[in-house]
Order: structure tokens, then sequence, then C-alpha cells
């Protein structure tokens, strides 16, 4: 495979698809196989529908000199995308993390783009295959990338900064996700930690969040740019967070009221904030940029139907991220508050004992109503006046559809496998 040869071809494209439903003009089709389709049988339609080429993997495929044939696609999709980062030189932000890293990565971009023609992951193509189109979506013209970067088990990272060689790191938190596929939080924290490692050994920076003390820990090798509320030692010292249910913030003396709701957004919006004053973004740009971004796609969306409010947090949930959630709500003052929870998944063998915590921890909760929706929470089960049961969201529809809703703020939280924002279609 000569990758130098397969640039060359790349640059004469206008984008990189791995879709034929979503082909361009003038792009570089990549066909990659899936568990249940392989991607190869596709060329000939990526080209008639306007592919300049096409890279496959099986020679039964191959059309004319159009075709590029190699070994494989998805290794060569990897190494075309860490080609392309070497070649163009530019200064790239990673971010990891068990929560909040979309968001962050959101907020980051719009702050640097008040200075930088910046680039970042689009959506959550955050994988061994998001990264790569996401190096690839970069050009001559972009000043500053951001990389997002997921996992699921131990070496991810290590592989994912291996192709995006980032010249800084940032860790969102060490929570409970993935369980299953990490072997524990312990795991968690050793296979997040991959990226400090990178950072350290190619004498890159980290930005650090001066209140998580697994970040202070784990960083101290680290060259690093920190922040933190009321921590005098901080390069970028918040004096204050507050949310109500907005959260706003206050650094030196200027206050930031933003649109997204909860205090555990605090800490992304704190990192963007920070980000922005290490690469020189005036402090009235910065404002204005966090104050105007509006979350989208389930993600702390603040929504109103009819008379109801809703916090539409649906995009995904994991034993942390459950838990702050429920925190923030249980502290708003709305009367008439109800929590629809659902599953969350790949916990593997923690998950009826984070399943089971979850409905302890409200127990006490007597003014709110609680709404338990999957299979993991109804094993968990218990006989409760503001407790209710539902085995799928099938049942819980049934109920919805039976059920008038007014005059009442609603959590809406659960793992994307339960698509939970379906609940919207029977609230009015």
């Amino acid at each position: 495979m000569d990758i130098t040869y397969i640039h060359s071809l790349f640059l004469k494209c206008q984008s990189v698809s791995i879709d034929t439903r979503k082909i361009e003009a003038d792009s570089l089709f990549v066909a990659i196989k899936g568990e249940n389709f392989d991607a190869n049988t596709f060329a000939k339609e990526a080209l008639e529908k306007g592919a300049a080429y096409v890279i496959i993997d099986n020679n039964d495929y191959y059309i004319d000199q159009r075709t590029i044939l190699v070994d494989d696609s998805l290794i060569a999709l990897q190494q075309l995308a860490k080609f392309h980062r070497e070649y163009l030189k530019l200064p790239i932000i990673a971010l990891t993390g068990s929560n909040g890293k979309t968001t962050t990565k959101e907020l980051i971009h719009v702050v640097l783009s008040k200075k930088y023609k910046t680039k970042a992951t689009v959506g959550n193509l955050n994988n061994h295959i998001g990264v790569p189109l996401t190096l690839l979506s970069f050009n001559s013209e972009t000043e500053i990338g951001i990389v997002e970067m997921g996992a699921n088990h131990k070496k991810e990272i290590e592989f994912l900064c291996e192709l995006a060689k980032p010249d800084y790191g940032y860790i969102t938190n060490f929570g409970k996700a993935h369980l299953e596929g990490f072997g524990g939080v312990e795991g968690v924290i050793e296979g997040k930690s991959e990226m400090y490692l990178y950072l350290s050994q190619n004498n890159k920076q980290a930005f650090i969040n001066l209140e998580d003390p697994i970040q202070v820990e784990k960083s101290k090798t680290l060259q690093s740019y920190s922040f933190g509320v009321n921590k005098a030692e901080a390069n970028v010292n918040i004096s204050a967070v507050s949310a109500n249910p907005f959260v706003v913030i206050t650094y030196s003396d200027m206050t930031i009221s933003t649109h997204l709701i909860g205090l555990y957004n605090a800490n992304n919006i704190n990192a963007a904030l920070t980000i922005g004053k290490y690469f020189d973004v005036a402090d009235t740009a910065i404002k204005q940029a966090l104050e105007s971004y509006i979350p989208e796609n389930n993600r702390s969306q603040l929504l109103t139907k009819g008379t109801n409010q809703i916090i539409l947090d649906a995009y995904n949930a994991n034993p942390s991220s459950m838990a702050v959630a429920i925190e923030n709500f249980v502290q708003l003052e709305n009367p008439n508050k109800i929590m629809i929870l659902g599953d969350m998944f790949e916990l593997g063998q923690e998950s009826a004992v984070e399943h089971k915590s979850i409905v302890s921890s409200l127990l006490n909760q007597e003014k709110v109503v609680c709404h338990f929706v999957g299979a993991a929470f109804f094993a968990n089960k218990i006989s409760k006046d503001n407790f209710s049961f539902y085995e799928n969201f099938e049942s819980f529809s049934a109920y919805l559809k039976e059920t008038k809703i007014d005059n009442s703020t609603i959590l809406i939280k659960g793992s994307r496998g339960m698509a939970l924002e379906r609940t919207l279609d029977f609230l009015s």
C-alpha cells in the first residue's frame, strides 16, 4: 500500500465517505466491511454517484483505474488519516472522558472559532472509524483541529492518539461508563489515562480540572494548564458557578449566562473557557460564544411541550451521568416534578448493582414521581407510591397513552438504545 500515492489522490477529492447514501461529487469512497454487509459491493455504485475514487480490499470488485486495491480498507483509512495529520502539521486538541465529551467539544469549538478557522469532530464520530474521518476533514485552511475520542475498552485511546497525534489533551472525567469493556472503574481510569501517557511521552500539554483529584494525580508528570472554581493556584480561577436551571459562570469581572442545564455542565463550560484563554481568545468573544451555544441532539435540552417543561437528556446514560442529572433535578424548586429514567447499557456484571443503586438513591424523594423504563430497572422493581416500573418502552407508552400529564417539570434520561426521546410524542 503506497500511502503517499493514495494521499495524492485524496487531495484531489472534496470529501471522504464510507456510506454510498451520503456520497458527494468528487469524493473518495472507502469500502469498509460491517458485521452484516461488505461495502466492496457498493464500489461501483459509489463511482456512479460521483465518487472520484474508491478504495476496496476485494479484487472481485475492481472496476477501473479509479479503483484503489488494498489489503484492508479500514487500515488504509486509518493510515491515510495518520499521514494526512502529519502532512498538515496543524495543532490538534484531543478530548475524551466518561461524560460530557461531545458537549465540551462543541463548546471548545464555538469558543476557538471566534478567533481561528477551527474544525471539530462532527456529532460523535469518535471511534476507530470516526477519528480517521475527522482527521481527513481537516484541510490546509484549518488552523486548529478538535478531535473527540471515545472508548469502551483499554488501548483504544492509545491507538486513537497514535493516529491523531494531539498536541493538547483534555479528559472530562472518569466515571462509570462502559464498565463491561473496561472491566470496572479502575479500568476506565487506566483506559482514559492513556491520553495522559501519550502527552507525557511526547512532551505535549494537558488541560487539567483541579477539582478532579484523579486528573490531578494522573497528570503530575505533564505540562499542564489548569482551571478550577475558587482555586487560586489555577491558571484560570473561576470565582463562582450556579445553575437554576441554566448554568451561570463568573470569571474575573465577567458573568457568563449559558443555555446549558445543570451544575454537571459547569466543568464542560469551564474547560472551554480555559482553552479559549490559553489560545488568547478575547474575554468578550468567549462570553459571546458560550452564551450563544444552544444544546441539541437530546443533550440537556430544555423543551416546552404544552404546559410541560422538559429536560431532555436522552442521548446517553451511565451511572455517573445519571446520578448527576438526578441530583441536579431534585434540587430544582419547581412543583410537579417527574423523572423518566431508562436503562443504562454496557455495564456488564455491574448492571444489576448500578440500577439498584439509582433506585435506592431516590427512595427519600417523596415529591418526585419516578418512572423507571427497561428490563434492568424492572428487575429492581419495588413497591412505592411515587415509583412505577415498566419492562420496556412499549408498556410505558401504553401508560402514556392513557395518562394526561400537564403543568409538570420532566427529566428524561436514559441510554441511547432506550431512545427515550420517543416520550415527547405523548406529551402535549
